[in-house]
C-alpha cells in the first residue's frame, strides 16, 4: 500500500496519460476476495468538481456524486426505488408529521467510531445553522433521539418531498468531528472527509482533475466490490474506453454502435436532463412576458437538435418536466417556431422594424447578449453549436445577438449575479421529485442554484408551488404539479429547449452492472454512477 501511494504522488505530477500507463504497473491487489475488482476507472471531461465533502463540492450533479461515495444518507435509491442506507427502516405518522428512522447498528465512521442517532440529530441542527445548498430544512421542526439507533424527525408542516429532498439527499455528518467546525466552507482538513459511505477519500488533484477513493472494508452493507475507484479526466472517452484506460464513461450517441461492437455495454437514460435558455427577466425588454414568448416563437428546438446534435434529442416541454415524469402534463402550452408571431409580439411592445430587418425603439437597437459554454450533460462537458443556431434563429426574427463564449463556471457566476441577458445552460433532476419545479422557478426555493429562473412575479405560480409542497396526497399533488407546468409555460421565465439523448458505456468484464437510476440519483442526478452498483 505504501508503494502505491508513493507512486500516486508521482502520478499527480506527470498527468493523466502517465497515470493511466503507470497504474497498470504499480497497482497492488488489496487481498481481493471472490468477486472483487481491484480497480475501476471512471472518465470525466471536466475533471474538477471540487473536494468531496458537503461544503466543498461544486454545486452540480457531478460534485454531489463525488461526495456521495464518502458520505451516506438515511435512504438511497437503486434501480427499483428507495432502499435502506443508514436507516434500516423508516415510517411516517401523518397525525404528528413525524418520520421515524431505525439506523443500521453496524454503521461506522471511517475512523472506526460508531454512527448513532446523535449524529443524525446533529447533522440536521448543523445544516440548519450552516445551510447546505442541496437541501432545505425550512419544513423541519427538529430531531429527537429515542435511543442510539432510533431518531424521530418532526416536521413543522406537511412536506411532500421529504424522502427525496432530505432522507435521500442529506449527507449525515460525524458529530465528533464537525461540532467544533465554525466555518465549514473553509474546513479542508483530512477529518473533513471522514464519512460513513462505501469509500474513503484519498486524493484529489485539482489541476489534473483526478480523484482517488479506496474501499471502506468495514462498510455496514458489506465490502464494496471495487478496491479502488479512480476518476480520470479525458477529452476522448471513446478512445479511453476502447483502449481499456477507463471502465465507464458518458458517450455521444454516435459512439454507441462502434463501442457496442467492441464488446462494451451501452446504457441509455430517461429524459432527465434539459438544455435551456436562461432569461434575465429582471431587465427590459425581458421583464415583459410578451418578449419572452416572442423568443420562444423565434426558436426551432428541432432545428437545434438536427443541426447541433445530428438529430439526437427530443424537444423539451415548456413546462420543464419531461414526458418520462409520472406527473408530466401533456396539455402544457407549446410554442412552435413562428417568426411572424414573434415579430407581432415584439412590435406590440412598441418596437419598429428597420430596413435591415432589425428592431429599434426610442433610437436604440434591439440587441441582446447570449452567453454560451460547454455545459456538462450528465457529467460530461460536451461541445455543441446550440448558441450558433440560436443566434441565427433570433436574428431571423429581427433581434441582434452578440454571442459570448465563456467557461462554464464563469457563465454560472454571471447568471447567478444577474449579469447577463440570455445564457444557454442546463441541468438534470427533471424526472425526480416535482419539487424540482419550485427549485428551478422560484428564488425562495432555488436561491442557491445557478439553474433556477428565480422568478417570483406571478402570484398564481407562487401559490401553486407552495401548495404542492404541502400536499401529501399523491393524486392531488399531481393535479397541482400539472397546473404549475401550464402556468410556467405561459410565463416563460426560462425556456427549456431539448432533452439530449444520453448514453454511457462500460466494460462488462469487470462484473459490475452500472445503470441510470430511474428518476436520477438523489434528487434526480442523471449520472450512471450509483454507489449501489458496487455494494455486494
Amino acid at each position: 500500500m505504501e508503494f502505491f501511494f508513493v507512486f500516486w504522488k508521482f502520478f499527480r505530477k506527470i498527468g493523466v496519460l502517465g497515470m493511466t500507463a503507470l497504474l497498470a504497473w504499480t497497482c497492488v491487489p488489496l487481498s481481493a476476495g471472490a468477486g472483487q475488482v481491484q480497480e475501476l476507472r471512471i472518465a470525466d471531461r471536466k475533471g474538477d468538481w471540487g473536494s468531496p465533502n458537503p461544503y466543498c463540492h461544486y454545486p452540480r450533479g457531478p460534485g454531489y456524486i463525488r461526495m456521495s461515495w464518502v458520505f451516506d444518507t438515511l435512504v438511497w435509491k437503486d434501480k427499483t426505488g428507495y432502499v435502506p442506507a443508514l436507516a434500516e427502516s423508516w415510517s411516517f405518522d401523518p397525525e404528528t408529521l413525524a418520520f421515524t428512522f431505525k439506523l443500521n447498528p453496524k454503521a461506522r465512521w471511517h475512523d472506526g467510531q460508531a454512527l448513532t442517532a446523535e449524529d443524525v440529530a446533529f447533522s440536521i441542527a448543523y445544516f440548519q445553522e450552516h445551510p447546505y445548498r442541496w437541501i432545505s430544512l425550512d419544513a423541519l421542526r427538529g430531531a429527537e433521539v429515542k435511543d442510539p439507533h432510533t431518531v424521530v424527525i418532526r416536521l413543522a408542516k406537511a412536506y411532500s418531498p421529504f424522502l427525496s429532498d432530505i432522507g435521500g439527499t442529506m449527507p449525515i455528518l460525524p458529530r465528533h468531528i464537525w461540532e467544533s467546525v465554525q466555518e465549514p466552507a473553509r474546513y479542508t482538513e483530512p477529518e473533513a472527509f471522514i464519512g460513513s459511505g462505501p469509500y474513503t477519500f484519498q486524493d484529489f488533484n485539482k489541476a489534473q482533475g483526478t480523484y482517488l477513493y479506496e474501499a471502506f472494508t468495514d462498510y455496514y452493507q458489506g465490502r464494496p466490490r471495487a478496491d479502488r475507484l479512480i476518476y480520470v479526466r479525458t477529452g476522448q472517452p471513446m478512445i479511453s474506453l476502447r483502449s481499456g484506460q477507463v471502465d465507464l464513461a458518458g458517450i455521444q450517441p454516435d459512439m454507441v454502435t462502434p463501442l457496442k461492437n467492441k464488446g462494451l455495454k451501452i446504457i441509455r437514460d430517461e429524459r432527465v436532463w434539459n438544455k435551456k435558455l436562461m432569461i434575465n427577466h429582471r431587465k427590459e425588454p425581458f421583464q415583459d412576458r410578451r418578449f419572452r414568448q416572442a423568443l420562444a416563437y423565434a426558436i426551432s428546438r428541432q432545428q437545434i437538435i438536427d443541426r447541433a446534435h445530428r438529430g439526437f434529442g427530443t424537444p423539451a416541454s415548456y413546462g420543464l418536466l419531461s414526458i418520462d415524469h409520472a406527473m408530466y402534463n401533456p396539455e402544457t402550452p407549446s410554442y412552435e417556431q413562428n417568426p411572424g408571431k414573434a415579430r407581432e409580439l415584439i412590435e406590440a411592445m412598441g418596437y419598429t422594424r428597420g430596413e435591415a430587418g432589425r428592431y429599434h425603439k426610442n433610437g436604440e437597437s434591439l440587441k441582446v447578449e447570449l452567453l454560451i459554454s460547454n455545459i456538462a450533460v450528465g457529467g460530461q462537458n460536451v461541445a455543441d453549436r446550440d448558441g450558433e443556431v440560436l443566434k441565427q434563429q433570433l436574428e431571423a426574427a429581427g433581434i441582434k445577438v452578440e454571442m459570448v463564449n465563456l467557461e462554464q463556471a464563469t457563465t454560472d457566476t454571471r447568471v447567478r449575479n444577474w449579469d447577463f441577458d440570455l445564457a444557454v445552460s442546463g441541468h438534470g433532476g427533471i424526472a425526480g421529485d416535482p419539487k424540482i419545479l419550485n427549485e428551478m422557478i422560484s428564488s425562495h426555493y432555488g436561491a442557491g442554484s445557478v439553474n433556477s429562473a428565480r422568478y417570483d412575479a406571478c402570484p398564481e405560480l407562487n401559490r401553486l408551488m407552495e401548495a404542492q409542497m404541502l400536499e401529501m396526497d399523491r393524486e392531488k399533488r399531481r393535479q397541482i404539479v400539472q397546473r404549475i407546468q401550464a402556468v410556467y409555460a405561459r410565463e416563460l421565465p426560462a425556456i427549456s429547449l431539448y432533452y439530449p439523448d444520453t448514453y454511457a458505456a462500460y466494460n462488462p468484464d469487470k462484473g459490475i452492472e452500472w445503470y441510470y437510476t430511474p428518476g436520477g440519483i438523489s434528487k434526480g442526478i442523471p449520472i450512471p454512477q450509483n454507489k449501489m452498483s458496487l455494494i455486494q
